[in-house]
């Protein structure tokens, strides 16, 4: 046997056990730390919106409790069954189109509702769309316009929270 033939196969062995399984071991427990990590941040992340959500919810919910209370200093609180009562009772006072939020939105507000012209509207309720009330202008906005559509007028402060507490509760 020659000296290179031997170094050949020492260094074969050698490569093959001392570099490059452990490199392959190395390289397949490193992906499934990674996607360990990766699953792991992506429950995170998909927490985060719901959180946040939460918050802005309470926030927005502590505002108008605040001006109920201005306008009654009887407020106890929202009630999500008076919320729920808002968002199915049908009003003559506004668009004969839209007697009420289930004109629109449906009854079940976990379900996807549909406008007069059949365009998809997302759900309502919090649990299926959670980014939904993160952006309390945006709140604000289709109360105004929905309430002026649905009720002839804009809502008061206790029938907002109402809803939101009901939609909140689902």
């Amino acid at each position: 046997m020659s000296a290179s033939g031997y170094v050949q196969h020492y260094s074969a062995k050698v490569s093959d056990i001392y570099f490059i399984r452990p490199i392959k071991m190395f390289k397949s427990r490193f992906k499934f730390a990674q996607t360990k990590v990766a699953v792991g941040a992506l429950l995170l992340l998909s927490c985060l919106p719901f959180a946040a959500t939460a918050a802005s919810l309470e926030a927005q919910l502590s505002q108008y409790a605040a001006t109920a209370k201005a306008a009654n200093p009887g407020f106890a609180g929202f009630s999500a069954a008076r919320g729920e009562a808002l968002h199915t009772r049908n009003f003559a006072s506004g668009k004969p189109d839209t007697p009420a939020c289930t004109s629109c939105h449906g009854k079940d507000p976990r379900s996807a509702g549909q406008t007069l012209t059949g365009k998809r509207i997302e759900a309502v309720a919090l649990s299926v769309s959670p980014s939904r009330y993160a952006d309390p202008a945006k709140v604000e906005k289709w109360f105004k316009r929905n309430c002026n559509e649905v009720i002839g007028r804009e809502c008061t402060a206790q029938e907002k929270g109402d809803w939101l507490t009901f939609v909140g509760s689902r």
